[in-house]
This record gives C-alpha cells, sequence and structure tokens, in this order.
C-alpha cells in the first residue's frame, strides 16, 4: 500500500489553488496580470520594516526578539490591535485576541473549531476561494449567504440537518469582499446578525480588506454592531479576523483574531499544538511599523489603489462589449466581471495567456457548488493606470472575438 493510500480522507477535498498556480505566470515576459490579487510591493513600507528589525536585533532586545514566546502573541501588538479595534467599535481587550500567522491560519483553526464531518458552513456564492480551501479539510457542506436577502433560519437548519449534521457557522467578508468587491449594506449586517442569532450559529467575519477603502463612508464591522446590541463582547456570536497583509506586508505573515475569551482560550489550545506562536521578531517588528505609521501608510495605500480602482471601472466603460457586466466596488483589491451565457472562463483563460498576453482568475473556483463558469475576477493592485488601460483593451478584443466566434 502507497503512502497516498494512507491519507486521511479529508485529503480528498484539498486542492491546488488556481491562484497560487496562476502566481507562477507572472514572469511571463509582457504579461499583464489581472490575477494575483496581491499588494504592490512598491508600496510596502520597506525602510520603516528595516528600521524595526535593526531595532528589534539590539544586544538589549535580540533575546525577547529571537525566543520562544507566549502562544497568544506579542503582549503589545495585542494592546495595539485592542486599541484600533475600539476605534471601529469593537471593545475589546488584548486577552480577546490572537496573534495568527496570518489570518489563513485563523480561518484554517475556525474551520477545525467549528466543523465536524457534513456540518454546514454559510457561504456567499462566490466566496473567497482561500476561506473554501481551510474548510474543506475539515469536510463540511455549504449551503448559500445572499447580499440581497437570505432564507430564513428554519429552511437553512432543516437543509443542514437533511446533510447530516447542523450549521456551525456562517463566513463572509463584508466590506470590499474577495472575489467580488461588495460591500454588505447595513441592512444586510444587521439580517444576517438575526439570521445567526436564530440559527444559534457563529458568525466569522473576514476583515482582511477594510481598512482599504476609497470612497464612501465606512460601515460598522459585523462585531461592533453585534457589541452595540448586546453590550459586551463575550455574549457575541462574531468572530472577526483581521490581517496586515494588505496593509503593511503579506511576507510577514501577521493576523489576528477578535472574539469572545472562550473562543481565543480554544484557538490557543490549536496554536500551540500547531505552531506554538506566530515568530516573535515578526510581531515586533509590526508593532513597530504599525505604531510609528499605520495610519499615514494606510493613507498613501487609499490613494494609489484608489486611482487604479477608478482607471479600471473607466476602461471597463470603455472596452467592454454588451452583455458584460462588472461590480463597482468602494475599495479593495478586486472588480468582478459576469459575461454572458455560454462564454467560460477558464476557456478564454488559455487563450488570455497564449494570444493576448494578461491573466484573470476564472470564476467558477469562488463558487463553492462549482457554478459561476461565466465569470472572472480582475485584481487591479499591482498595475499601473497605464497598464491597466492595456489590459482591459486586450481583454475587451479577447471577448469581443469571443462573440464574434459564437455568433458565425
Amino acid at each position: 500500500m502507497s503512502l497516498q493510500q494512507l491519507f486521511a480522507s479529508r485529503c480528498l477535498r484539498m486542492k491546488a489553488s488556481e491562484i497560487r498556480e496562476l502566481l507562477k505566470l507572472l514572469e511571463q515576459p509582457g504579461l499583464l496580470s489581472f490575477a494575483g490579487g496581491i499588494p504592490d510591493p512598491a508600496l510596502f513600507p520597506s525602510q520603516e520594516f528595516a528600521q524595526a528589525l535593526q531595532d528589534a536585533l539590539m544586544p538589549e532586545r535580540q533575546a525577547q526578539a529571537l525566543q520562544y514566546s507566549v502562544s497568544e502573541g506579542y503582549l503589545p501588538l495585542r494592546q495595539w490591535l485592542a486599541g484600533e479595534m475600539a476605534k471601529i467599535g469593537i471593545a475589546c481587550e488584548s486577552d480577546n485576541i490572537l496573534i495568527t500567522s496570518g489570518s489563513q491560519q485563523a480561518l484554517d483553526y475556525l474551520g477545525k473549531l467549528f466543523l465536524s464531518p457534513a456540518d454546514t458552513a454559510l457561504v456567499n456564492w462566490p466566496t473567497y476561494l482561500g476561506a473554501l480551501s481551510a474548510f474543506n479539510a475539515y469536510e463540511p457542506c455549504y449551503d448559500q449567504l445572499n447580499s440581497g436577502g437570505n432564507r430564513d433560519a428554519a429552511s437553512y437548519a432543516g437543509a443542514a440537518e437533511e446533510a447530516g449534521g447542523r450549521v456551525k457557522f456562517a463566513y463572509l467578508s463584508p466590506d470590499f469582499a474577495n472575489p467580488t468587491g461588495e460591500t454588505l449594506s447595513l441592512s444586510g449586517r444587521e439580517a444576517l446578525l438575526d439570521l445567526v442569532e436564530e440559527l444559534g450559529c457563529a458568525l466569522i467575519e473576514d476583515g482582511a480588506y477594510q481598512a482599504l477603502r476609497y470612497q464612501g463612508q465606512d460601515l460598522p464591522p459585523l462585531l461592533a454592531l453585534e457589541i452595540a446590541r448586546k453590550g459586551r463582547i463575550e455574549d457575541c456570536r462574531t468572530i472577526y479576523c483581521g490581517s496586515f497583509s494588505k496593509t503593511l506586508s503579506p511576507g510577514l505573515r501577521i493576523g489576528w483574531v477578535v472574539a469572545a475569551k472562550p473562543v481565543i482560550a480554544q484557538l490557543v489550545l490549536m496554536k500551540q499544538a500547531a505552531d506554538l506562536h506566530t515568530a516573535t521578531l515578526n510581531q515586533i517588528a509590526v508593532h513597530q511599523v504599525a505604531t510609528r505609521c499605520f495610519d499615514s501608510h494606510v493613507a498613501k495605500l487609499r490613494r494609489a489603489y484608489g486611482a487604479r480602482l477608478a482607471a479600471m471601472l473607466s476602461a471597463l466603460q470603455a472596452h467592454m462589449p454588451q452583455g458584460v457586466t462588472w461590480s463597482s466596488p468602494e475599495g479593495g483589491m478586486f472588480v468582478w466581471l459576469t459575461l454572458p451565457k455560454g462564454m467560460d472562463g477558464a476557456d478564454l483563460l488559455q487563450q488570455a495567456l497564449q494570444r493576448y498576453g494578461i491573466a484573470f482568475v476564472p470564476g467558477q473556483a469562488f463558487f463553492a457548488d462549482g457554478s459561476g463558469s461565466n465569470s472572472l475576477r480582475l485584481s487591479f493592485s499591482v498595475l499601473s493606470q497605464e497598464e491597466i488601460e492595456e489590459g482591459i483593451r486586450r481583454l475587451g478584443a479577447l471577448l469581443n472575438d469571443q462573440l464574434a466566434a459564437q455568433h458565425r
């Protein structure tokens, strides 16, 4: 019997990320890639991190920076985060916060915490591919959340029971979601809180893009709204996941979870069993950079990415053929295209790479039920405004050629 035949059944649902595979293509000469969804490295606060790392390794601090540490995370960083959370309406203490190795690790831990085989997770159609990848290992069923209005709690509970489990949580990114760029309205947030309360399940709020608003008014996080209802975080069902990957640096892998203390305590046990703690040196560096320049740096990101988003929306208006629609986000890193029925994003990608010198992510990978083949995700984060204009022009030419071929 081969080792592969000994793998656990959960491995059957663990697949390579289409996005990670596409990232391997970014070095192709002349390719204009809308695929990655990664921050622009030219905007990293590199000098600030160089100074922070140098400071952390000074003789009087290097023992702490290079030694084992507590699983909960570097206390000064958790204290700073508690202050930042308070600014957006999430009143909490440092003991309500766990530092994770990126918010992706938080999603994996939360899947492990809540999901038994055949339990149900409620997600948007489409949703973040990394969340599906994290949850799939725990063999759940999925049911559809809809930002335009959900089914009643009894319907979700009945479907979950029929599938052999129960609804354990709803997951979504309410601000500038990956992949659609859409934001859940205030009334939609309130309705979702009502739904999870009636279901008696958890609510996982992915706040990865919350800081990246370029226009419009900020909306309160789901956890803030629930605290306003109940008076304190300890009574709340919402679990907030944050990340420095989109604001300061993805390579340092620093994320965090904010939740009631019993949830954090259980996640700490998982952290101890997995990797003991997130790299102390990285936590110290992120804390120092965040305390020195977080607000001014985020303002810089908003100006740069906001201009690129505007360029993409303008180019789409100029070059897309009739029948193609797209989202109009107010922040984040993504625009979502819906193509005329009969088009397939995966098929188009092959032509895009070979003949048009562009890349994007086919939309089907973001759907838990495998639908959505006539859609695709575009990211504007790493290209200049001129490259965005040229890339969208090429995409328009590809789609026009495809439509012409369909009508021959």
